[in-house]
């Protein structure tokens, strides 16, 4: 597979900041969006009524590992799919803090990603960010464009270094071409799609902030988590407050007060920088509707 370095990386407006690795500040930054107002969160598996173990999730020394490989509308083609199609693709390598694409570019493929950790991220005229999700190894971003070749509806940020690869719309119209049957596949993804999509706009407008938050903890758990015995999931990705209260879409203070109660509650606790869940049924009560 060829290697490139993505040279098309323009600098993100100056006026939010995010904590780093480490805690170390990094660059400021910020991204384009084409409407006002930052949307709702798509929070897909908020709703996690069954065990640990969900599509996407795989054994790792006897501890189950829940990855975000699931994470993407192709994710859900066959796997002979995939490996035929990114068999073509372009190795892309992004620094931290760099735009792998911004909303209202032009859509010209999508990107799985190889290694490292990025943000899908909207933001309002005023400031305000929402992290709309948090892709790790596995996760396959971008591919709206595959389809509907409209431009991007949100921007992609490197939260860390990351190596991706890229599959242009080109190869993936040449692969359907000569698979026809992928098409069948894609819409049965695109109806799931939608029906998450009437249980993301029921979580925005009823859920209190508790709710909000269980939820956004639920889904980062679904897509990083390991489950490492007695009921403990560790969120395996350094996620701060900021991050919680833009995906959840509340105010930091409030993630803080209601996080210092459910830690008091041992409801979660937080272990060298990373969040824990330790009661998860409780935190699905809370995150119900």
């Amino acid at each position: 597979m060829e290697t490139v370095d993505l040279v098309r990386i323009r600098p993100l407006r100056d006026h939010l900041r995010r904590p780093g690795p480490g805690g170390a500040k990094r660059a400021k930054t910020c991204c384009k969006t084409s409407g006002s107002v930052a949307i709702f969160a798509p929070i897909r598996r908020a709703f996690i009524r069954n065990g640990v173990k969900k599509r996407g999730s795989s054994e790792i020394g006897g501890q189950q590992v829940i990855n975000s490989a699931s994470q993407g509308l192709l994710n859900g083609l066959p796997q002979h799919f995939l490996a035929s199609l990114f068999s073509r693709a372009t190795a892309v390598r992004l620094k931290a803090d760099e735009a792998l694409f911004l909303a209202g570019d032009t859509g010209e493929g999508c990107y799985r990603v190889e290694d490292g950790l990025l943000k899908v991220t909207m933001v309002s005229r005023a400031g305000s960010e929402r992290i709309l999700a948090f892709l790790g190894t596995g996760a396959i971003v971008g591919e709206l464009s595959l389809i509907d070749g409209l431009p991007r509806s949100a921007s992609v940020v490197a939260v860390r270094a990351a190596q991706l690869s890229f599959l242009s719309r080109a190869a993936f119209e040449e692969f359907a071409n000569k698979h026809p049957e992928v098409y069948k596949s894609l819409l049965t993804l695109i109806a799931t799609r939608l029906r998450e999509t009437d249980a993301t706009v029921a979580a925005g407008s009823f859920l209190p902030l508790r709710g909000r938050v269980a939820c956004t903890l639920l889904e980062l758990a679904q897509d990083f988590g390991q489950d490492v015995g007695a009921g403990r999931i560790v969120i395996r990705q350094k996620i701060g407050q900021s991050d919680l209260a833009a995906m959840a879409g509340i105010a930091r203070e409030n993630v803080s007060r209601i996080l210092n109660d459910w830690k008091r509650r041992k409801l979660v606790s937080r272990l060298s920088g990373y969040y824990c869940i330790e009661d998860k049924a409780q935190l699905q009560f809370e995150a119900e509707l």
